[in-house]
């Protein structure tokens, strides 16, 4: 296993075709402040970049906690303009997630409140143990979730459960949230980075091409009509069906073989 740095706090771990991006700043929880916001940003322009990457794993080294959320120490010593500065890196932080280009898990355990959960649930699947409190606090210190949260949240369960959560600021503890549809398996404790990971390796092991279509068909035809949404979904047909991928995967199902994906 190979491990790339990104400063201080965060790092990418290769587990052949799968990568792991690992919060890594324990002694704060993971809180983001503005120089992990950028190294985040930073390493997941990495992995959108690698075409080797198939499958990525957000993951925390923390024991107790995947991410509480943005550093309100460090911003507690901000000025209006400096909050206004930090803006852009923040914001590059989580649509660096949110834009990955191939399948993301998040493996959550502990706290996973505020911008912690943004990350979270830029992710197309959450793994969450039986530790896990989940929440967007926000309006609770006078702001808002501004990582992406009051956009996912509905799309996950709803316009009307999302105000609920987010307006009570409530923190949901780990079977609720799976209740709820917060996060989309729960696992026994200590578990979420390796069922993720698990996970992750089921769906590497299909095609490249297939994942990064599928993927950008899923996003991009949410919320769309559903004539508009089948257009995107031809689109993203038409960039496989006459893929590498696409005639090698016929072939191995008829010769009864497991496929050597060319990857185009």
């Amino acid at each position: 296993m190979s491990e790339q740095r990104f400063g201080e706090w965060v790092a990418i771990k290769r587990h052949g075709h799968v990568a792991e991006l690992a919060l890594d700043r324990p002694k704060a929880m993971n809180a983001v402040s503005t120089e992990m916001g950028r190294r985040i940003a930073e390493a997941t322009a990495a992995l959108a970049a690698d075409p080797g990457v198939r499958v990525v794993v957000l993951t925390s080294t923390h024991e107790r906690a995947f991410c509480v959320g943005a550093d309100l120490k460090e911003r507690n010593s901000f000025s209006d303009a400096d909050l206004g500065r930090q803006r852009p890196h923040a914001r590059a932080a989580y649509t660096g997630v949110l834009e990955l280009p191939v399948p993301a898990i998040a493996a959550v355990h502990g706290f996973a409140l505020g911008g912690g959960f943004e990350l979270a649930l830029s992710c197309d699947v959450i793994v969450a143990d039986r530790t896990a409190v989940v929440g967007l606090p926000e309006v609770s210190v006078g702001v808002i979730p501004g990582g992406g949260g009051t956009q996912l949240l509905p799309r996950r369960v709803g316009a009307a459960r999302a105000a609920e959560l987010i307006f009570s600021a409530r923190r949901v503890p780990a079977e609720e949230a799976r209740d709820l549809g917060l996060v989309d398996q729960l696992v026994p404790e200590g578990e979420d980075r390796t069922e993720a990971l698990a996970l992750a390796h089921r769906m590497a092991a299909n095609s490249p091409v297939g994942l990064r279509a599928a993927k950008r068909a899923l996003r991009l035809g949410h919320g769309l009509d559903l004539r508009a949404g089948l257009e995107v979904e031809d689109a993203a047909w038409r960039s496989v069906a006459f893929s590498g991928d696409r005639a090698e995967g016929v072939a191995a199902f008829n010769e009864k073989r497991t496929p050597n994906w060319p990857g185009e």
